[in-house]
C-alpha cells in the first residue's frame, strides 16, 4: 500500500481558537491539502457549473458526464461534499466526483451548501432536501432518469444523504434509488466518551475537531440528537423501506463503530447493505488522491458499486 502523507490536526485546540481565523484557515488548508494534479484522472465528456435551488436561495453546483454515457435519461448520483458542515467545497472534492462519475458511468450532481459557522443546523439539511427537489424534478434538463437518482457523499455529506433518504421515508417523499454512504457521520453527539487507538483519534478527526465542527453546526445541545443530524438514532420506522446502501469504512477513523452500527440497523430493518472497509486508512482519505493509487482506486471501486446497482454498469 502507498504510504499516505497525513494532515494531523489533533494538536490544535479547535475552540478556543478565534472563530474567524480558525474557521478561514481551517478551510484554507483543507483546500489546499485537498488541490491535485494527476496524470491518471480519467476524462469526461463535459464538466459544467449550474445553479440549483437551495431552501432559501440559489446555490452553487457542478455536473460531470462520463463518457459514452448516452444522450437520454440515464441513472445519476447527487453527490455532497464533507467538512464537518464548516469546510470543503466543489473544488475541494472535484477530484473525488471526477473518478465516481468514470467509475459509475453516471452523471454525478455535486452541491454546495452552505456551511457553518455562518449558516447554522439545519440549514445545510434543508439546502439538502431543496437540491434533492430540484434534482428529481429537472430530468429533462440533466438527462436524469428520475427512478434511478442516488444520493452519494462523504463524512458530513454522507450525513446529508442519510438525512435525505429518512426524509423521503418519514414524509413519503421520492425516496433515492441507492445510497453511498463514505465513512459518514452518523451522529454528531459525541466521540469524547468512546475508546479510541492512537490511530483513530491523532489525526484527521480529532475529539477536539470533532467538538470544533458541533458547535460550530449546532447551537442547542438538545439539537445534537436530532434524527436529521443524527440519523443513527432516528426511529424505527425511519430504517424500515429505506433504499440499497453501501457504505466504505475506515479502519483508522474514531467513527467506523457508529458507520457500522449504522449498517446494521439498516440490515435489521431488511435494507440490503453491503460495507468495504479499507483498514489502513484514516478519516477523509478519499481526499489524498494525489498521494496514493490506492485511494484512487478505492473512490473507482466505490463508484462502480453504484454503477453496477443503478444499471450503468453491467453485472458480470
Amino acid at each position: 500500500m502507498d504510504k499516505l502523507k497525513i494532515p494531523d490536526f489533533s494538536k490544535i485546540d479547535w475552540p478556543d481558537m478565534k472563530l474567524k481565523g480558525s474557521i478561514t484557515g481551517l478551510r484554507q488548508s483543507f483546500q489546499r491539502a485537498s488541490r491535485s494534479v494527476e496524470r491518471d484522472l480519467p476524462e469526461l465528456a463535459e464538466i459544467s457549473n449550474l445553479v440549483v435551488d437551495g431552501a432559501d436561495g440559489p446555490l452553487a453546483a457542478r455536473l460531470y458526464v462520463p463518457i459514452a454515457v448516452g444522450s437520454g435519461p440515464g441513472p445519476a448520483l447527487l453527490f455532497f461534499h464533507g467538512g464537518g458542515f464548516v469546510m470543503g467545497s466543489l473544488d475541494s472534492h472535484d477530484i473525488i466526483c471526477r473518478r465516481l462519475a468514470a467509475g459509475s458511468r453516471c452523471r454525478v450532481l455535486a452541491v454546495e451548501y452552505r456551511l457553518a459557522p455562518e449558516a447554522k443546523f439545519p440549514t445545510a439539511h434543508r439546502d439538502a432536501l431543496a437540491a434533492w427537489e430540484w434534482a428529481t424534478t429537472r430530468g429533462d434538463m440533466l438527462n436524469f432518469d428520475p427512478d434511478r437518482i442516488a444520493v452519494a457523499g462523504d463524512s458530513a455529506g454522507g450525513n446529508l444523504s442519510a438525512f435525505i433518504a429518512q426524509e423521503m421515508n418519514r414524509t413519503d417523499g421520492m425516496l433515492p434509488a441507492f445510497q453511498l454512504l463514505l465513512y459518514p457521520l452518523v451522529q454528531f453527539v459525541d466521540i469524547r466518551a468512546k475508546k479510541m487507538t492512537f490511530r483513530e483519534g491523532s489525526f484527521f478527526i480529532s475529539p477536539n475537531l470533532f467538538d470544533y465542527f458541533r458547535d460550530s453546526y449546532i447551537d442547542k445541545k438538545t439539537d445534537r440528537m436530532d434524527p436529521r443530524v443524527s440519523p443513527l438514532f432516528a426511529a424505527d420506522e425511519d430504517f424500515a423501506g429505506l433504499p440499497p446502501t453501501h457504505m466504505v469504512l475506515c479502519g483508522w477513523d474514531p467513527l467506523k463503530d457508529e458507520g457500522r452500527a449504522y449498517a446494521s440497523k439498516l440490515a435489521a430493518h431488511g435494507v440490503p447493505v453491503t460495507i468495504r472497509e479499507h483498514a489502513a486508512m484514516v478519516h477523509g482519505f478519499m481526499n489524498m488522491t494525489a498521494f496514493s493509487i490506492t485511494v484512487r482506486e478505492a473512490i473507482h471501486d466505490a463508484g462502480a458499486v453504484v454503477g453496477r446497482a443503478l444499471g450503468a454498469i453491467d453485472i458480470d
